[in-house]
């Protein structure tokens, strides 16, 4: 899909997938990081000499069961997004798409010595998806991405829709930190009846536990931190966005600063 044209040609069609039943995964960078999703300019000696515009593709594959899935990937667009959605939402119809999976994480009062948790969230009349995943409790307000215009123009389309969020240690979202991306894995393969392999990304995850480990180990305040974490979290288990207790941006950001700059040290 191309920002520069128009809305009457919102999308190119390279080739028509061959596909039944499939699942359409949607993983688009923005609302989680908004820097993943601008464009990027490559200056050399002060001059720039290139211009890379990022561009949202389909992509096609399949599970260990040879099911069909479609990839919705690249950066969320800034503008035009009743064009964008209803463009999406045409295309899975026109796919036969039987259930769309929104995949993200977003930064959460919770520490890296717990289970990543999924929280889950859908259109009114995918609700029913939900109780699979995890309920959110209470009223969050949040600023809304791209998937949400998608869950409600799917939920009114009738084609089931559901979105993944996995729960990250606010003091580690600047970083990789692959047990989310497992957990993401295995909860759609769970909701979605795909056989998907996270063998890989749990023994990247162990790994960079154990990194993080070592950094908060080094720093007392650090330690005290993780302990006040876990003593909350295991108090509201039920909350998996933990809405009542979310920190300000700017909470995260001088925590997570405070804790990079202990990584250095």
């Amino acid at each position: 899909m191309s920002p520069e044209r128009g809305l009457t040609e919102i999308f190119d069609v390279h080739r028509e997938p061959v596909v039944q039943d499939p699942v359409l995964v949607v993983c688009l960078e923005g609302w989680v990081d908004a820097g993943l999703g601008a464009t990027t300019a490559r200056i050399v000696n002060g001059v720039t000499t290139e211009l890379t515009w990022p561009r949202t593709v389909v992509r096609q594959g399949r599970d260990a069961e040879g099911r069909d899935i479609l990839f919705l990937v690249g950066p969320e667009p800034d503008f035009h997004w009743r064009a964008f959605t209803d463009a999406v939402v045409g295309l899975a119809r026109s796919w036969r798409v039987r259930l769309v999976v929104g995949l993200g994480a977003f930064p959460a009062p919770a520490p890296h010595t717990r289970p990543i948790r999924l929280a889950a969230t859908a259109p009114s009349e995918s609700s029913y998806l939900i109780e699979r995943v995890g309920i959110v409790q209470g009223e969050l307000e949040v600023p809304a991405g791209v998937m949400a215009a998608l869950e409600v123009a799917f939920g009114q389309a009738g084609t089931p829709a559901v979105s993944l969020w996995a729960r990250v240690p606010h003091y580690v979202a600047g970083m990789p930190f692959p047990e989310a991306s497992a957990v993401l894995v295995e909860g759609l393969a769970g909701i979605a009846g795909l056989t998907l392999d996270s063998t890989a990304l749990r023994r990247a995850a162990d790994s960079s536990r154990r990194q993080v480990d070592e950094l908060i180990a080094g720093s007392s305040e650090h330690e005290a931190m993780v302990r006040k974490l876990e003593e909350s979290i295991d108090a509201s288990e039920g909350n998996p966005m933990g809405v009542e207790e979310v920190p300000t941006g700017d909470e995260i950001a001088a925590e997570l600063e405070r804790f990079l700059r202990g990584e250095e040290q």
